[in-house]
């Protein structure tokens, strides 16, 4: 049930993306209008993650994860009946705001709820859910605006109904954290990282900002780029785009299992760096078939550097802190997923989407090779595993993740 739950809120993360265009064309938008829209959501997400988002850790994974479920209807609610930019603004950030009080909690319960023999699962369907739900999110609601010019008036009911259901069944599924006490203290804005956890944790800092720029290139510019640099005018295009980038991360969460975490972290930086390249050579010679091959790249270097990354980090960490160590990870992800897009959205009117399109591409290519050298002297110079905490003793076991 954590996994269907962790779709559904990354599905609803993405959903708007598609619909991006026709909110410009409908309201007269600007390209920068639109990274702000994209970029107060991870306002609002921050704010959750460095406020309640180790919350779970007091008041037990369940009930924060139906308060997120229940914020995220709420904000899909907004979306169906918006009616101009404030109103987006406002569900983009009440949506940050469910995604972030809920994303410490899924990864914690995921790994908690993980068969005592395979402690990597936990980690795994974290990535693997995440970039399936992002991936249906985009790639339905990119069909949908091909066939409608109302998608909007569809997918947000659905999705609001769905979360309902969601935060009800949630309320039946087993407790894996223990509540005990929590006072105003504990809402106070911190990101903390054990000491015993923060090698890793810095580790696997190149990696992560490297596979969550090239997130964020493509759920807040993707769409246009499609259409504007690429000149396919299919309204599918752009949301399909977006869909391709996460349905190959999925493969690469997949493909990583079998692998140790720094190979898989290794092997990871090195798709992104190619990923870049060919997203480069597709703008200069405005192929969408390169632009697709450079999705799918980049895409398989995205799974496999956040699942590495997330595996090594889960390594070391206790039940007692591990939401709030998880959601130290996120606040690196979706600052780097939100400052290099909206930086993109400020530059586009001065340099034209081309050129910014361009230095975007080239800035995740130059973290990417960054990341990669890291990797690789990680690799060669630090020891390759350590005992894996499963924090079991706060809760009880399972046999397998449900859904």
């Amino acid at each position: 049930m954590l996994v269907c739950a962790n779709v559904v809120m990354m599905a609803t993360a993405s959903a708007p993306s598609p619909i991006y265009p026709l909110y410009r064309e409908r309201w007269g938008l600007s390209v920068t209008m639109l990274t702000v829209i994209f970029a107060v959501y991870v306002v609002g997400l921050l704010g959750a993650l460095l406020t309640v988002g180790s919350l779970s850790d007091h008041l037990g994974r369940r009930p924060v994860l139906v308060a997120a479920l229940l914020a995220a209807a709420a904000s899909t609610a907004i979306f169906w009946t918006a009616g101009g930019v404030v109103s987006l603004v406002i569900a983009r950030v009440v949506q940050g705001i469910a995604t972030g009080t809920a994303t410490g909690g899924l990864a914690a319960g995921l790994v908690e709820l993980s068969p005592t023999r395979r402690p990597q699962l936990g980690p795994t369907m974290t990535v693997v859910g995440t970039s399936i739900g992002m991936a249906t999110g985009a790639g339905v609601v990119g069909l949908l605006v091909q066939s409608t010019s109302r998608p909007d008036a569809y997918v947000f009911p659905v999705l609001t109904l769905t979360l309902v259901v969601l935060a009800a069944v949630v309320l039946t599924i087993p407790e894996t954290r223990a509540p005990r006490a929590v006072g105003l203290a504990s809402l106070r804005p911190r990101v903390r990282v054990p000491r015993d956890v923060r090698p890793e944790f810095l580790a696997s800092v190149p990696a992560l900002v490297a596979g969550w720029s090239v997130t964020g290139l493509f759920l807040a510019l993707t769409p246009s780029l499609v259409s504007n640099v690429l000149q396919v005018r299919s309204g599918a295009a752009g949301g399909l785009s977006i869909a391709a980038l996460f349905l190959a991360n999925s493969v690469g969460g997949l493909w990583s299992v079998r692998r140790t975490a720094r190979l898989a972290t290794l092997l990871g930086t090195v798709l992104l760096t190619l990923g870049a390249a060919g997203l480069a050579a597709a703008i200069a010679v405005a192929s969408p078939a390169v632009y697709a091959g450079g999705s799918v790249v980049a895409g398989l270097g995205v799974g496999l550097t956040f699942n590495g990354s997330l595996r090594a980090i889960s390594a070391v960490t206790t039940a007692k802190s591990r939401s709030e160590v998880f959601s130290a990870v996120y606040v690196v992800s979706y600052a780097a997923l939100s400052l290099p897009s909206l930086a993109a959205g400020l530059a586009a009117p001065a340099c034209g989407l081309e050129t910014t399109g361009y230095l975007y591409v080239g800035f995740v290519g130059a973290l990417s090779l960054g990341a990669a050298l890291h990797a690789g002297r990680s690799r060669a110079h630090r020891p390759t595993g350590a005992p894996i905490r499963t924090g079991r003793e706060s809760g009880p076991p399972s046999e397998r993740i449900r859904c």
